[in-house]
C-alpha cells in the first residue's frame, strides 16, 4: 500500500486556504496511487488555535469549513487531524482527535489522550483527554494512530497512561497484527529536538517491532516554529522516507517495501536548521500578519548583520531597509560595514544621523539634568531616538521593524526599553551571543556576506566613548554557559556556583535576569528555537524577590 505523508503550512482561522491546500495533496496523492493521505494534527484550523477555541463562531465556522471538505475529498482515506465536540457533561467541551474519510464519511477516530500543558503547550485549558482509541483498518491492514504528545510518554515521564503500549497490547489480544504506527503531530521546532524525535520513534519501532510513520506541521505561528520534517521508519528504527524541514511537502512511502521518498538530508547540521527556521519564522509572521516588507537598524554590529541577512533570506532583498543611525560615538569603520553589508545582500540602505537631535534631546532637558553627569540616562537616549525613526518609518511605509537584540542581551537587560527594544518581531532573542556568531559563519558559508570585520570586532553598543560589551559584562562565551544552566535546564545559583563559575559573576548574572523581567514583558514577540525562550511557554513574576 502506497501511503502519503504532507506537512502543509496553515494560517490559524483561514480554514478556507488551509482546506484548499489539504484538497491539493489529497488529489495529488490520489494521483500518486495512494491509499491513504495523512495529514497533520488540527490541519484545518492550523495549531495552536488557543482562545479562539473558547469562540462558539469559531467552532461553528470550523465545522460547516470541515463538513464543506469532506464532500470534495478524492476516492482515498484521508487522515487529518481536527476538532471534535465532546457532548458529555462535565470536562472540556473538545477532543483533539484524529479522522480518517472515507467517501465523505467519517470510518475512524481517534482522540488525543495526552494533553501537554508545560512550555508552550496548554492543551489541558480546552481539551478534555481521549479514551483508548480502536485500531484503523484499510485493506486488511491495521494501524494504531496517536497524536503528538500521545507518544512522549517515555520522555515526559509526567503521565499514568501510554497510548502506543496500549495500542499494541490492544491488538495482541485481539490476535491483529500492526502495519504500523501513525503519529499526526503539530511540534514545535528547537534545536536539537530532532534527535530526540528520533530517538523516541527509533525506540518504538525496536520494542514493537513495528513501523513509525510522522506527519509533522510546517510553518511559523506567533513565537512557534513548525518544522515539518515527517518522515517514515521501518520496523528496525532505520529512516525509509523523509520529507524537507521548513517547507510544505508530500512524501510517499510504500508498506510492501518500506520504501519512501527522501527529500532532504537526514541529519542536517544543528546551525542550518536553527538559521532555516528564523528564515521561515520571519517569512511567515510578517507575510501572515499583513505585512510584506521589512526595516531594520544597522548598527555595524554583527546582531543587526544577521538580522538583515535572515530578513533578506526570507522577504527578499527588495523587501528590506536597512538604516544606518550614527551618533557621535559611532566609528567611522561601523558605518562602512552597514553600509558594505547592505551592498552585500543587495538590500536598500539610508543614513539618518541623529546626533542633532540627540543635541536637541540633551538641550530640552539641560535645565532638568543641570549639574548632573552624563550617564546611563544620555546612552538611552540615543537608542531611543533611534527607537522612534525606525517606528516612523514603519508607519509611513508599512515595514514591520525587526528588532535585533540577542538572547543573552535580553536575558542580562542590556538593551533599552522603547529603544532597539522596539518594534514587531524580536527575531534573534532567543539566539545566545555565541550561537549569533555561529550563524553568522553559516551566513558566510559560500561567499562575503557578512563583512568579517563585522564578526572579528568586539562587540560594542557605540553609545559612549571606547565603550565596549566586555567593560560591562562577563566574555559572552561564560555569559551563555551561565545563563544555559538557569534558564534551559533550570539549576540554581549554588548549584551553578559549584560547577566551577565564579560567586561575584554568577549572582550579578542572575540579578540582572530577575530585575530585568519587566523590561521582557514590554518586548517584541520572538521567534522560539531553544528549549526555553523568553516570553512564550516562560511564566516568571515580574514583582518577586526570589533570588536563587
Amino acid at each position: 500500500m502506497r501511503i502519503a505523508l504532507v506537512q502543509i503550512n496553515p494560517v490559524i482561522g483561514d480554514f478556507e486556504s488551509n482546506c484548499e491546500k489539504i484538497l491539493l495533496y489529497a488529489h495529488k496523492a490520489y494521483e500518486d496511487g495512494c491509499r491513504l493521505v495523512v495529514f497533520p494534527e488540527l490541519v484545518i484550523s492550523g495549531y495552536p488555535p488557543q482562545d479562539l477555541l473558547e469562540r462558539r463562531s469559531f467552532i461553528s465556522d470550523y465545522h460547516q469549513a470541515e463538513q464543506n471538505l469532506f464532500g470534495k475529498l478524492p476516492d482515498i482515506d484521508v487522515m487529518l487531524g481536527t476538532i471534535e465536540s465532546h457532548d458529555v457533561k462535565g470536562g472540556k467541551p473538545l477532543y483533539n482527535s484524529a479522522i480518517v474519510v472515507r467517501n465523505g464519511v467519517v470510518v475512524f477516530k481517534a482522540r488525543k489522550q495526552l494533553l501537554p500543558s508545560y512550555d508552550v503547550f496548554d492543551e489541558t485549558r480546552y481539551f478534555e483527554p481521549g479514551p483508548p482509541s480502536d485500531l484503523y483498518e484499510i485493506d486488511g491492514q491495521y494501524f494504531g494512530v496517536t497524536i503528538c504528545e500521545d507518544v512522549w510518554h517515555n520522555e515526559v515521564k509526567d503521565y499514568d497512561i501510554a497510548p502506543v503500549e496500549e495500542l499494541h497490547n490492544y491488538a495482541a489480544k485481539n490476535g491483529k497484527q500492526l502495519t504500523a504506527m501513525i503519529n499526526i503531530s503539530a511540534s514545535p521546532f528547537q534545536r536539537e529536538k530532532e534527535d530526540v524525535r528520533r530517538s523516541i520513534f527509533t525506540a518504538y519501532c525496536k520494542q514493537f517491532k513495528t513501523p513509525f510513520m510522522y506527519c509533522n506541521q510546517v510553518g511559523g505561528q506567533d513565537s512557534l516554529i513548525f518544522d515539518g520534517r515527517s518522515l517514515a521508519m521501518n520496523q528496525n528504527g532505520e529512516i525509509v522516507a523523509q520529507a524537507e524541514g521548513f517547507s510544505e511537502d508530500m512524501i510517499v512511502v510504500d508498506t510492501s517495501n518500506w520504501k519512501g521518498d527522501i527529500h532532504a538530508p537526514i541529519d542536517p547540521p544543528s546551525v542550518q536548521a536553527v538559521y532555516d527556521a528564523l528564515v521561515m519564522g520571519v517569512r511567515d509572521y510578517v507575510t501572515k500578519c499583513g505585512f510584506s516588507s521589512a526595516v531594520i537598524g544597522l548598527s555595524g554590529g554583527i546582531d543587526s548583520a544577521l538580522t538583515a541577512a535572515i530578513a533578506v533570506d526570507a522577504l527578499g532583498a527588495d523587501n528590506v531597509l536597512g538604516v544606518a543611525m550614527p551618533s557621535p560615538y559611532s566609528s567611522k569603520e561601523s558605518l562602512e560595514d552597514a553600509e558594505q553589508l547592505a551592498q552585500n545582500l543587495k538590500c536598500n540602505f539610508e543614513v539618518i544621523a541623529i546626533e542633532p537631535l540627540f543635541d536637541e534631546f540633551k538641550s530640552s532637558l539641560g535645565g532638568l539634568f543641570a549639574g548632573r553627569e552624563e550617564d546611563l540616562t544620555e546612552q538611552n537616549l540615543q537608542a531611543r531616538i533611534r527607537g522612534n525613526l525606525l517606528m516612523a518609518i514603519s508607519n509611513k511605509f508599512g515595514h514591520l521593524l525587526l528588532t535585533t537584540g540577542n538572547k543573552s542581551e535580553m536575558a542580562v537587560g542590556y538593551c533599552t526599553l522603547y529603544g532597539d527594544m522596539s518594534g514587531g518581531l524580536a527575531v534573534i532573542s532567543d539566539v545566545p551571543k555565541q550561537l549569533v556568531y555561529e550563524l553568522s559563519c553559516y551566513v558566510n558559508r559560500d561567499e562575503e556576506t557578512i563583512p568579517e570585520r563585522i564578526i572579528e570586532k568586539p562587540p560594542s553598543a557605540e553609545l559612549k566613548p571606547d565603550q565596549l560589551d566586555q567593560d560591562d559584562l562577563p566574555p559572552y562565551e561564560v555569559l551563555d554557559k551561565i545563563l544555559h544552566l538557569y534558564l534551559e535546564q533550570g539549576i540554581g545559583v549554588v548549584e551553578i556556583i559549584n560547577s566551577g563559575f565564579s560567586e561575584s559573576v554568577v549572582k550579578d548574572i542572575i540579578r540582572r535576569v530577575q530585575v530585568n523581567e519587566y523590561k521582557r514583558k514590554q518586548a517584541p514577540l520572538g521567534l522560539k528555537v531553544t528549549t526555553k525562550a523568553f516570553g512564550c511557554g516562560r511564566r516568571y513574576p515580574t514583582t518577586q524577590r526570589y533570588r536563587g
